[in-house]
């Protein structure tokens, strides 16, 4: 088994389970959904392929906070290209300044694929939405052998140089994993993100166990220990002189 790691981190993301008319939000982290979306787009996957899209969803997920980031609103107005008619207001909510680091676990074949189109997609990546695209490559690292949680502890933190020197007094820090549970572990939260086809026809998505843990990784910008003066007298001077 093997686990590929990615970063995502951008001025806005939008990663949402749900959505009613024109009010579109945003969950506080990356969705199995929208990752895997992103993994098949890197890949050049047909939106109906359900076929493809099957042996993407049965890779485990897990995702950690670096910078949990800062949700707004924001309206946005439209009219028909034909009739020049106003459409109804639309109310969508990002996530700001936010990192993240996903995680998805699976056999080593197909995490080398997987890995290669990172490097060379077919279609650009973006976080959730078209309009978020990310702010650096997305890929990250190849863990074999690893588990999720194992190749997360690993990860350096990703978060920005000034949110981290917030936290430069602690050695290290404890980010939170939401990871997908295992079959022995049937307690947790339920989010329905667990993709069986992306049709524009018929999108459906599963209901799926979320676990919330943490994971301690080493702060870069922790502050080193201070460095002990010299002792001053300011007498040694005139008794230098006096003898």
């Amino acid at each position: 088994m093997s686990v590929l790691t990615l970063r995502l981190a951008g001025p806005l993301q939008a990663w949402g389970a749900s959505a009613r008319f024109a009010r579109r939000t945003t969950e506080s982290a990356p969705t199995k959904s929208g990752v895997i979306g992103l993994l098949a787009a890197a890949r050049g996957m047909e939106r109906g392929d359900d076929e493809a899209l099957a042996r993407l969803a049965v890779l485990r997920f897990a995702v950690r906070i670096d910078q949990p980031g800062t949700r707004i609103r924001d309206f946005q107005t439209a009219h028909h290209a034909d009739t020049d008619k106003s459409m109804p207001l639309s109310e969508r909510y990002y996530l700001a300044d936010a990192v993240f680091v996903a995680a998805v676990e699976g056999q080593d074949a197909l995490l080398d694929e997987l890995d290669t189109a990172l490097n060379h997609p077919v279609h650009p990546p973006y976080l959730g939405r078209r309009s978020c695209p990310p702010a650096h490559p997305v890929r990250l690292s190849l863990h074999h052998g690893a588990g999720l949680t194992e190749a997360l502890q690993e990860e350096p933190w990703q978060a920005a140089a000034w949110y981290r020197k917030q936290r430069r007094k602690d050695a290290t820090v404890s980010l939170t994993v939401l990871r997908e549970a295992s079959p022995d572990e049937p307690d947790g939260d339920l989010l329905r993100d667990q993709p069986l086809s992306f049709a524009a026809e018929h999108r459906r998505h599963a209901l799926r166990t979320v676990v919330t843990t943490t994971v301690d990784v080493p702060n870069p910008s922790a502050a080193s220990a201070p460095r002990s003066l010299p002792r001053h007298d300011p007498f040694a001077a005139l008794e230098e002189e006096s003898a």
